[in-house]
């Protein structure tokens, strides 16, 4: 059986096939940074390297329960596992790191800011709550259009980005033009090297739901069945009309801020408590005491998507870099500002 309680019960109910594709897309994500670690470590990649080591769970079963043409993700630092779970391919990853001038921002950024805008996947910034207001108006141009049927818009933040005025501008109006939005919270104890107890004064961050306005759910973020029964239901509720809803994912980020980041900073007695679990060892308990994947299944989507990654970053590495005396300046290898 699973090992919690909340897993047991959510395990009776979840949709088989939704689940596997939550942990494949989690797997694919964790071996591809992975790989991009070692890159940077080793002096292949320009710029930083940022890692959604052990906040998995929470962005596959995001981008797992979107509708890629249909919804809009807005993806952050931590979202490769969302983003792979909506249907990014590997290759855009591995070209936009290692400055191909074939991906999606022409090897104009050095990390992770990239994005397909007609696919419903907005360039990432450094954002802090930023994208909240994005998917906002990304929804309300569909709505404007009459294109909003069924349309979820999503995106993750930080426990920090709460804190911050664009969150609470971008939240506040979505509560009140009710816009079908589902914002995650990873709430991974740290805003860079700043804790919590210096962030916020609220018992819990889920409290600030009812203050907006807006459905609240609060979830074990390395819990992978409480991730995909909790989360999928939110994206249920908006898509069926309730309006935005608020996931607050409790864990702990299981590397620095980023790669040049050692995060010495978080206490043992942290790293040991149930948040500092990693959501793909508990993961893989769980699909083999459900019944959901077996063992040699799990092994073999391991040596299928090491060959994947391996083949990912081999062509990125073979493909030109930008040249500044040929090219047009065009900020995306998309076009941008219309069909949004």
């Amino acid at each position: 059986m699973p090992e919690t309680e909340e897993a047991q019960r959510t395990a009776v109910d979840l949709d088989r096939d939704y689940v596997r594709e939550v942990f494949r897309a989690m797997l694919r994500a964790r071996l591809l940074e992975n790989k991009l670690s070692s890159l940077y470590k080793a002096g292949k990649i320009v710029g930083g390297v940022y890692l959604g080591k052990g906040q998995e769970a929470v962005s596959a079963s995001l981008g797992a329960s979107l509708i890629k043409g249909r919804d809009i993700f807005a993806a952050l630092i931590r979202d490769q596992a969302g983003r792979t779970a909506f249907g990014e391919p590997l290759i855009d990853c591995t070209r936009t790191y290692l400055g191909s001038v074939l991906g999606p921002m022409k090897g104009r950024d050095g990390n992770i800011h990239r994005g397909r805008p007609l696919d419903g996947m907005p360039a990432m910034i450094s954002h802090l709550g930023a994208a909240v207001s994005v998917v906002g108006g990304m929804l309300i141009a569909r709505r404007l259009k009459g294109e909003l049927a069924g349309v979820v818009g999503a995106t993750c933040v930080g426990d920090g980005a709460t804190s911050t005025g664009a969150f609470h501008e971008g939240l506040n109006m979505a509560a009140v033009e009710q816009l079908p939005m589902v914002v995650i919270v990873g709430n991974n104890q740290f805003a860079y090297s700043t804790p919590t107890d210096r962030q916020f004064a609220c018992e819990d961050l889920l409290d600030r739901a009812k203050g907006y306005g807006v459905g609240g759910h609060s979830v074990d973020g390395t819990d992978l069945l409480a991730c995909t029964k909790v989360i999928g239901n939110a994206v249920k509720l908006a898509r069926e009309g309730n309006g935005p809803q608020m996931v607050v994912a409790r864990l702990l980020r299981l590397s620095g801020h980023g790669e040049h980041d050692d995060g010495s900073y978080v206490p043992p007695v942290l790293k040991d408590s149930q948040l500092g679990r990693d959501c793909i060892e508990t993961g893989v308990v769980q699909l083999i005491e459900s019944g959901i994947a077996t063992v040699e299944e799990i092994e073999r989507w391991k040596r299928e998507f090491t060959d994947e990654v391996q083949a990912a970053v081999a062509q990125a590495q073979q493909e030109p870099t930008p040249d500044p005396w040929d090219e047009n300046w065009n900020a995306c290898s998309t076009p941008t500002g219309r069909g949004l």
